[in-house]
């Protein structure tokens, strides 16, 4: 079992391959300041080339919010040029969640705000507890969502809901949230990571390789035409088609036994 501890973040990786990420801001809310992002994006980096980690839960400390967004206190200080870095070290470090090579769920285990919500919609699955209220609320600000919410929340509940929740700037409930798509699943704070680690056992079970490529086919077939996102799955189901794991996989069903995958 490896470990990382932060003053901001905390990181540890079961023998099962099952990483869990935490948010350490309890006292703020688990507000986004400059440390948090750093570190966040340095965490990432590492996960996506350790061959140890299979699936990553991303949740933060504390009962009452998982993130609010980002750090208005720190926020007031900064000249607008300042402002405009940090919220491009936002996207670079969402991206890196989102494109990570391993599934990535989130635990929301409370107030999901502005750039929180933003960094929830970045990972694979949500999970919320019950109790979560959640929304893009940067216009009472007098700005817009800048790391990536006005495209991610478009395509998880569709353009419409998307301009709905955005321009009223609306705090909706969790269940809400899963009625439209925003999260996969709706369970009491006190089940929150164990439902988290169910999902991620079930994943265990499929190929390394395999859930890699078709989280590339769905990810970016989502963002072109239907005929291209034919020929994207293709080459990826070509990737698999090489791999010592397809072979156990086949021998594993003809054999009526339980495959064993090494990610070759």
């Amino acid at each position: 079992m490896e470990e990382a501890v932060t003053d901001v973040l905390n990181s540890e990786t079961g023998a099962d391959g099952i990483c869990t990420v935490e948010l350490n801001r309890p006292a703020v809310m688990n507000a986004l300041d400059g440390g948090l992002v750093e570190a966040l994006g340095e965490t990432f980096y590492a996960l996506e080339y350790d061959e140890e980690v299979r699936v990553v839960i991303l949740t933060g400390a504390g009962d009452r919010a998982f993130c609010v967004g980002a750090d208005l206190k720190e926020r007031k200080g900064m000249s607008q040029g300042e402002v405009r870095r940090r919220i491009d070290d936002y996207r670079v470090v969402f991206d890196r969640i989102a494109r990570l090579s391993k599934p990535v769920i989130c635990g929301i285990n409370g107030y999901a705000f502005g750039g929180g919500l933003e960094l929830a919609m970045a990972c694979d699955l949500r999970v919320a507890a019950q109790q979560t209220q959640m929304g893009l609320t940067e216009l009472r600000l007098g700005i817009i969502p800048g790391a990536g919410g006005t495209q991610r929340l478009s395509r998880l509940v569709g353009v419409a809901r998307a301009k709905e929740l955005i321009f009223t700037g609306a705090r909706i409930s969790a269940d809400s949230a899963a009625e439209m798509g925003l999260v996969n699943d709706v369970v009491a704070a006190d089940e929150l990571i164990e439902r988290c680690r169910e999902l991620a056992e079930e994943m265990l079970l499929s190929a390394p390789i395999a859930l890699a490529q078709a989280k590339v086919a769905i990810d970016t077939g989502a963002d072109v035409d239907l005929q291209s996102g034919l020929d994207l799955e293709s080459v990826a189901y070509a990737v698999t088609l090489g791999t010592e794991d397809r072979l156990e996989g086949l021998a594993a069903f003809k054999e009526k036994r339980d495959p064993k995958f090494k990610g070759k």
